[in-house]
């Protein structure tokens, strides 16, 4: 299915998508194994890395598009997503409305441009984001709801107007205040609203009354009866209806609604507007319309041909949806014209005969049951009537659609699974395995990631922070990082052209773009292995949000996969404590559950709350000869009402588990026909009892890992975290008899060292021993060398291969310093190139470069030349001791490698010696000190409309209250040293 399924992307086929993703547990045979087992997998655009294009209001030209697409394809980059925003101060002449038909002209230049050049083009479905713009109608934007609480005395009438007025606000991203008073209706009679940037506006205008519901007086024991009265209240609010004067105090619930005034965040020219109602298909078919018409005026809906004829003409590759991203404003948008029809439909009940729960200020079983039911149709909402019609839509495009679905007031599992390409933002571990979850679960090759988002200050992150960053998304399924971003610049642009706000400059004007094609090697060799085979991670953790939704929270809604905020409770303890324990797990939710095969233990966390169809699953699949896990306790209740109101199934299903859990000392066990239920106080206890689930002992060493599955063998990623080098024998939970290496920095391959425990056909994981403990032996040891930072990708083969043996080289004796003149020459970068200088002692080119140096950013080419080294060591290592931020070693004319993070070390075979050799290091330094300087200066390049230009760190912050780096000291750059050679020796670690 794998092959298929990436012929599907590669062709832009959703059919073939959709009938792919809707059985994973059938895959097709795999294809049999590749002939050369030491061979790299293909890299083509999809394993290399991608990058978010931000199209600067839209300031763009043919030339330009073309200089960066040949820049980024040069570059090692895969492709490009455009995401148009706000404009730039000064070429306002040059902004391009969004979807206007200059634009149109200008994504066909593009499209045309990136297909000659090998690249990717994804689309984002609008500017900045969330989904919105001016062509929506009042009736299509995000809507939130308010209520008032009214009493009547009985025999009384109301003494005041049903009526509630939207509380005035207005929000802005730009460092123009702008008052309320200054803005027409519609938002789009106002000028220059990229002067504006408002980021959310609503007027003070009366609500629209949804509702009003009056209930009487509880007797005990007596549910009261509400008296709907919506029809009862006039036009002028006053509300005919006199409370029977033998019913006790009547209190009336008003439920309104009105805009939310949420607008698209950082919107480009032509897309200012307000967000778009996610809860509504009608909606999303108003907002996309749009997109129809420009594409049809454009005439590129003609040039995306079906899939047989996919590579006859430009085309998009998919459509983009930033995270959802609705509510980081003030209130909430919980609501849209359908939602009480919705509601009972999915519910089975009135939601407006139990508003006294829904708006309780006091906390009970009862209201969190209307509460929970509240927020999963939200949930339901934001899956049926926006993410699968815009996957539909896209799919009748020929295209594909990539989403970010954190941060949504939903089960984010199954608005994931419902996207073709899944991708997540950098949240933590724990947050970063959503995507990849959902996309191994629901069997989606691509799990992408929002890479490198706000790591440093401006201009201070080094290709060692990018390559860190995105280790730690490989390592969590991702396997299609797209980088956060490259900004289009106009070729006249002055430096450092235009730069997105959120810290991290991949383009090419930023000197470190001259080694960024060696960080893009790296992710293309990784993502080529990761792209390969299937998942292999160990258990599925049920994802119980039931529990979160039951929650009081601060608001009607809880979002979900951002931050520390999700996972949370017990679902992150238990998935900390399965991390730390070696086991690789991925999420499940509970419709996901429905579509499994029971091939893997199923880990249920701590939880009040689960559904009756999922616990029925459970049990089938127990009886299908699963292993199903509780912690602490079994589920006490279903979810909502309907939990309440019909707990008998629920209550049977509970007790054909506990009739057959036998006690022994604080585990219970229960056989179930093929399967059995384990009952304990804890993960570890749990999986002591589950000798058949891997528990990698990878972490005491420093090392994190992830694992998939290969017709060749288990295949690991494995990255040396920790300060310390790792040089030993580290096991591995995989039978193999053999293992091949894989450096995805330099692309060296080899047969590592192995010790394996058995015959590769019947090896197994050892069981536990009597006392809980597990034997120290594993399947497979493999000899591991790794730096601190470095990664390296373990092939493990079933069967014997042949190959050439990996070097394992140890110190033959001491490092030599390498002294003498160094001859320095600035080759490219600016202000100015400083004079060539002849070092005697290396030393930063901000102390021996004067003022120019200081000023400078760049590359400078450090020359030198010596004899050949005495000895007849077979390799010699080259340590440039510090490094000022990247070098490219070449040796007599040959590159030997390019350095982007420490340890700053090559290897140099003895044959690349000569009796006289020339080495060169070309060194490149960051952006910070020329930005430096142009702050000192007063330069004016924060030039850009809305966000311009905040500070990562509050020490950046300068009296504008903008980003300045005019109090930085000059960083230190260049080849620092000191520079040594050290002899090597081979080693057999088997010996």
């Amino acid at each position: 299915m794998h092959r298929r399924f990436l012929a599907a992307i590669l062709l832009g086929a959703p059919a073939l998508l959709e009938s792919a993703a809707a059985a994973p547990e059938t895959p097709a045979a795999p294809p049999p194994a590749a002939a050369q087992p030491l061979a790299w997998p293909e890299v083509h655009r999809e394993t290399k890395p991608w990058s978010r294009w931000w199209w600067f209001g839209n300031i763009a030209d043919e030339k330009s598009v073309t200089a960066q697409l040949e820049a980024c394809a040069a570059a090692g980059l895969g492709g490009l997503e455009i995401t148009p925003i706000y404009g730039v101060r000064g070429y306002e002449d040059r902004f391009v409305p969004f979807l206007s038909p200059r634009w149109m002209e200008l994504l066909r230049h593009t499209l045309v441009e990136s297909r000659r050049l090998g690249l990717g083009i994804d689309l984002a479905t609008g500017t900045g984001w969330p989904f919105g713009g001016p062509w929506l109608q009042p009736e299509d934007v995000a809507h939130t709801l308010a209520h008032r609480v009214y009493e009547i005395k009985p025999g009384e009438r109301l003494g005041e107007p049903v009526r509630l007025t939207a509380t005035g606000l207005v929000r802005v991203a730009g460092p123009r205040p702008v008052k309320l008073e200054e803005l027409r209706e519609p938002i789009t009679a106002n000028a220059n609203l990229q002067e504006l940037a408002l980021d959310q506006v609503r007027f003070p205008k009366p609500m629209r009354l949804v509702s009003l519901m009056a209930f009487p007086l509880a007797l005990a024991g007596v549910a009261p009866t509400p008296l709907d009265l919506t029809s009862r209240v006039r036009a002028d609010g006053s509300l005919d209806w006199t409370a029977p004067a033998d019913a006790g105090t009547w209190t009336l619930y008003a439920l309104f609604a009105g805009p939310h005034g949420k607008m698209v965040e950082r919107a480009a020219p032509g897309g200012e507007g307000f967000a778009l109602d996610h809860f509504s298909s009608t909606a999303l078919r108003a907002y996309l319309a749009r997109f129809d018409a420009a594409f049809a005026e454009g005439h590129l809906l003609s040039d995306l041909p079906s899939a047989a004829g996919a590579d006859s003409a430009p085309r998009l590759r998919a459509f983009f949806n930033d995270s959802y991203e609705v509510d980081d404003a003030d209130g909430e948008a919980n609501w849209t014209p359908r939602f009480l029809e919705e509601f009972q439909k999915r519910r089975g009940y009135d939601l407006r005969a139990h508003l006294p729960e829904l708006l309780a200020t006091t906390e009970n079983d009862f209201s969190a049951r209307v509460r929970s039911d509240y927020r999963e149709t939200i949930s339901d909402l934001l899956l049926d009537e926006f993410t699968n019609p815009w996957r539909e839509w896209a799919h009748q495009h020929g295209a594909l659609i990539r989403n970010q679905a954190h941060n949504s007031p939903a089960n984010i599992l199954d608005l994931y699974a419902a996207s073709d390409i899944p991708e997540q933002e950098g949240n933590g571990f724990l947050a970063m395995k959503l995507a990849s979850s959902a996309a191994h679960v629901s069997g989606k090759p691509l799990a992408s990631a929002e890479t490198a988002t706000w790591l440093n200050e401006h201009f201070l992150t080094t290709l060692a922070e990018l390559k860190q960053n995105t280790d730690e998304f490989l390592l969590a399924g991702i396997n299609h990082v797209c980088y956060h971003g490259t900004a289009l610049s106009p070729l006249d642009a002055a430096w450092p052209g235009f730069n997105f706000y959120a810290s991290v400059e991949l383009n090419p004007l930023n000197p470190f773009w001259r080694d960024f094609t060696a960080l893009n090697a790296y992710v293309a060799r990784a993502q080529s292995f990761l792209q390969s085979g299937t998942p292999d991670e160990d258990v599925l953790l049920y994802y119980n949000i039931h529990d979160r939704w039951a929650e009081r929270g601060n608001g009607r809604m809880p979002h979900f996969g951002h931050g520390g905020r999700d996972p949370s409770g017990s679902l992150a303890a238990t998935a900390a404590a399965l991390h730390e324990a070696g086991v690789g797990f991925d999420y499940v939710s509970d419709r996901q559950l429905q579509k499994i095969t029971p091939d893997r233990a199923i880990v249920v966390p701590q939880t009040t709350f689960m559904p009756e169809a999922t616990l029925a699953r459970l049990v089938e699949l127990a009886a299908q000869g699963a292993t199903i896990l509780f912690v602490d306790h079994l589920p006490r209740s279903a979810p909502g009402l309907a939990g309440l109101n019909a707990s008998g199934r629920f209550e049977q299903l509970l007790q054909k588990i506990q009739t057959q859990l036998a006690p022994s000392d604080v585990l219970s066990a229960a056989k179930l026909d093929g399967g059995q239920f384990l009952l304990g106080p804890g993960i570890r206890e749990l999986l002591d009892r589950c000798p058949g689930i891997a528990r990698e002992s990878l972490r005491p060493f420093g090392l994190e890992f992830v694992r998939r599955r290969t017709d060749a063998g288990a295949l690991y990623f494995l990255v040396n975290r920790s300060n310390q080098p790792i040089d030993r024998w580290i096991p591995l939970q995989s039978p193999a008899a053999a293992a091949a290496l894989f450096d995805p920095m330099t692309g060296n391959a080899g047969l590592a060292a192995i010790h394996s425990s058995g015959p590769t056909g019947s090896a197994s994981i050892p069981p536990a021993h009597s006392d809980g403990a597990r034997a120290s032996r594993a399947p497979t040891e493999i000899y591991l060398q790794l730096a601190p930072g470095e990664s390296c990708v373990v092939q493990l083969h079933a069967t014997p291969v042949a190959g050439p043996a990996w070097h394992y080289w140890q110190r033959a004796g001491e490092p030599h310093l390498l002294t003498g003149d160094w001859s320095v020459t600035f080759t490219a970068g600016g202000p100015a190139l400083p004079a060539a200088a002849q070092l005697h002692a290396l030393t930063s080119w901000t102390d021996f470069a004067g003022e120019a140096g200081r000023a400078f950013s760049g590359t400078a080419v450090y020359t030198r030349r010596f004899a050949r080294p005495s000895g007849d060591a077979p390799a010699w290592e080259l340590d440039l001791g510090t490094v000022g931020d990247s070098a490219r070693v070449t040796l007599n004319g040959r590159e030997l490698g390019v350095l982007i993070q420490p340890p700053w070390r090559v290897v140099i075979p003895a044959n690349e010696w000569r009796d006289e050799n020339a080495l060169e290091i070309d060194v490149t330094n960051l952006a910070a000190n020329r930005i430096a300087d142009l702050d000192r200066r007063g330069a004016s390049w924060k030039i850009f409309y809305n966000a311009n230009f905040p500070a990562r760190f509050r020490e950046n912050v300068g009296p504008d209250r903008q980003f300045t780096a005019a109090r930085w000291l000059p960083r230190n750059s260049g080849l620092l040293g000191p520079v040594k050679l050290t002899p090597l020796q081979k080693s057999d670690p088997t010996l």
